[in-house]
């Protein structure tokens, strides 16, 4: 049976573009008088969807209407469907419509309306770039609530005008060594665009580039281009500048550290969150798809929650499937993984990382796992990681009472829904509150401070954006919402087992979002380590802290936190900082004393805040102070007399050559 014709005009759309769409509809057979017709726009009622018109017949500028084969419009009735938050638009034909004829559904202006550049009447577009954006009209020729099949409009949604260049560069590189720079020329909502003015050209720029190595690129039609074989000769920190000679607009990368000689990479990525444009569950694909092209990312983790109504059976198989599909070492690493809640306090809520495909998910509705001692008695830490999340929510928090130091190697310092760092009283600039009485509110038994001071020794990642299961009301609870986070991970390769042992080392830290740069090392150990005077006895005297800074904007403050109080805080005059610190205090006056007779401890993590509000958490190190036994101090070698202490501005060898100097051993003689 030949089907009824369906087609737009305009049939492109620009994101985010402000007009009238007509959707006209040819049937192949007349419609009777008082048949029903029904249209679906398919969105959600995000506000990065399409804009939903007013169904009233007084509205003055976004107005949804049907105009007849004969030239008179009817009104539409606005109707609530029961599996859905927005509505559909439904049109009762007051006369016949004969087959061939042409009828129109009017989205946008209203009739015998018009604007004007400075005042525009229309229906907005959504904000991301779709091939083929369908919408749906379902025909009742009966009248009596009888839809058939549904007819479909296509659409092709594009990128709205040129707005911002980003260029993707990798954050660790080494001298001489070639890389590669994806540069992408997007829309004011990120889409890829090529909506330029023909003549735009784009200059590209580093530190220490040769004057007379020009680097000049045309706005592609693809949207975006690869520009291979980048190199630089010195070690420092770079960015790479795009200059847009016909805007005069500059824009950057984000900060490149060039080593001299490395054995690792900073691989950036998202453990716990979703895309705002892309459901994690039944759109798999398209999600994972984002987050590898759209933003670049080297690693994803699926985190849906367990419960069935939410991640059914046949969707957790094809979650598994796409993640198979997907993870490409050195290019792209994929995660299953997938949310839990427990009792408040004894066991909050968390993220179950494997680091195998095709593993099972653990529904709490299941006897073999409805607590938490029960999933880890059955499981294999070298298998699965367990991510304590939003442990400050009151009600939903994590006291750390029941820390199992071999799943539970990081803990999430940051999401979209706040920090769990400290209580807002003690100056967290990401609290955990709501404005309404329907929100949470932060809990001090959660804080991570006052795990840290309990020895509960964690490193930290960063969580994104949430409105799934224990978020799915914090919208309309007026919760507080910040930007969705980062989680940067160091390590030798680029794969997954590689990136899963760096989180078990706790070898990571955490970004509200951009890709700060944290190199932070005691005593020549990195980030996540822990070290003791019975292997260093010099640090019984001193703690050398060396770190590089390189935030995307100006630095604010760089802050060294010792047992969860600033020891030291630097205020540099740019982007990047490097400095060593020398903690001097006696160690036996800042430990802190452990209940359980192991050593007493002090822990150091940095925190960055830039001037633009964004910050960064490095994983701490921590110190145990144990004692040296006096045979092995005093045999081989005179103590010296007064140590003095070491410059500030030496590097990681040079400060390991002072550990030795100050440590006492019956090898040193």
């Amino acid at each position: 049976m030949r089907r009824s014709i369906c087609f737009c005009e305009p049939n492109v759309a620009q994101a985010g573009e402000l007009n009238t769409w007509k959707f006209i509809y040819t049937p192949t057979a007349t419609l009777p008088k008082n048949a029903r017709l029904r249209f679906d726009l398919g969105t959600r009622g995000r506000d990065i969807d399409w804009q939903l018109p007013d169904a009233s017949p007084n509205a003055t500028e976004n107005a949804i209407y049907l105009l007849l084969h004969n030239g008179k419009t009817i009104n539409a009735t606005q109707v609530e469907p029961p599996d859905s938050y927005v509505p559909q638009y439904e049109f009762k034909l007051p006369v016949e419509v004969p087959a061939g004829k042409d009828i129109a559904i009017m989205v946008g202006a209203p009739p015998k309306t018009s604007g004007n550049k400075k005042n525009p009447v229309g229906n907005a577009a959504q904000a991301m770039s779709q091939r083929r954006r369908p919408f749906f009209l379902y025909v009742d020729p009966s009248g009596k609530g009888h839809y058939g099949e549904a007819e479909v409009f296509s659409m092709d949604v594009r990128g709205g005008p040129l707005h911002a260049i980003k260029v993707l560069t990798p954050s660790f590189v080494t001298r001489n060594k070639r890389f590669d720079v994806i540069v992408r020329f997007e829309d004011e909502f990120g889409n890829l665009t090529n909506s330029a003015p023909e003549d735009t050209l784009i200059e590209l720029s580093h530190e220490h580039l040769r004057e007379n190595l020009k680097w000049r690129i045309f706005v592609p039609e693809t949207g975006f281009i690869a520009l291979p074989n980048l190199y630089f000769n010195e070690p420092g920190v770079y960015t790479i500048s795009l200059y847009n000679t016909k805007t005069k607009q500059t824009f950057c990368s984000p900060p490149i550290k060039c080593f001299a000689e490395s054995d690792t990479s900073l691989f950036w990525g998202l453990l716990h969150g979703e895309s705002e444009r892309f459901d994690s569950t039944e759109n798999i694909e398209s999600c994972l798809r984002h987050f590898r092209d759209d933003r670049a990312l080297n690693f994803y983790s699926t985190s849906s929650f367990e419960s069935v109504e939410e991640t059914p059976v046949d969707v957790w198989k094809s979650v598994c499937q796409s993640v198979v599909e997907f993870n490409d070492d050195e290019r792209f690493n994929a995660f299953i993984g997938f949310q839990w809640s427990g009792a408040a306090g004894e066991e909050g809520s968390r993220l179950f990382v494997y680091s195998k495909d095709n593993k099972p998910i653990f529904r709490k509705k299941d006897s073999k796992f409805n607590t938490l001692k029960k999933i880890y008695k059955q499981s294999n830490p070298k298998e699965l990681i367990s991510i304590p999340t939003f442990t400050m929510g009151k009600g939903l928090h994590f006291d750390f009472t029941n820390h199992d130091p071999e799943f539970e190697r990081v803990v999430e310092i940051y999401n979209a829904w706040g920090s769990s760092e400290c209580t807002s009283k003690e100056g967290n600039p990401y609290p955990i509150r709501a404005s309404g009485k329907k929100g949470i509110q932060e809990t001090a038994e959660g804080a991570i401070q006052n795990a840290l001071k309990n020895n509960i020794r964690i490193g930290f990642v960063g969580g994104g954006l949430d409105d799934r299961g224990i978020y799915s009301d914090f919208f309309e609870g007026d919760q507080e919402q910040y930007a969705p986070g980062l989680t940067a991970i160091i390590c030798k390769e680029h794969s997954r087992q590689a990136l899963l042992e760096a989180l078990y080392q706790r070898s990571c830290y955490a970004t509200t979002g951009q890709r700060i740069i944290v190199n932070f090392t005691l005593a020549g150990k990195p980030m996540g380590s822990e070290v003791s005077t019975a292997d260093k006895p010099g640090l019984s005297v001193n703690r050398h802290i060396h770190c590089t800074v390189a935030g995307t904007k100006k630095l604010k403050t760089i802050e060294i936190i010792r047992n969860g109080k600033v020891i030291e805080t630097f205020q540099p005059d740019g982007y990047v900082h490097e400095f060593a610190y020398d903690d001097l205090s006696p160690l036996n006056k800042v430990t802190i004393s452990n209940k359980d007779k192991k050593p007493p401890f002090v822990y150091y993590y940095i925190r960055v805040t830039q001037e633009d509000g964004h910050m960064a958490w490095s994983s701490p190190i921590w110190v145990d102070d144990v004692p040296v036994p006096a045979g092995k101090a005093t045999a081989g070698r005179r103590l010296p007399t007064k140590a003095a202490p070491p410059p500030l501005d030496f590097d990681v060898e040079e400060e390991e050559e002072e550990d030795d100097d100050l440590a006492i051993d019956d090898d040193d003689e």
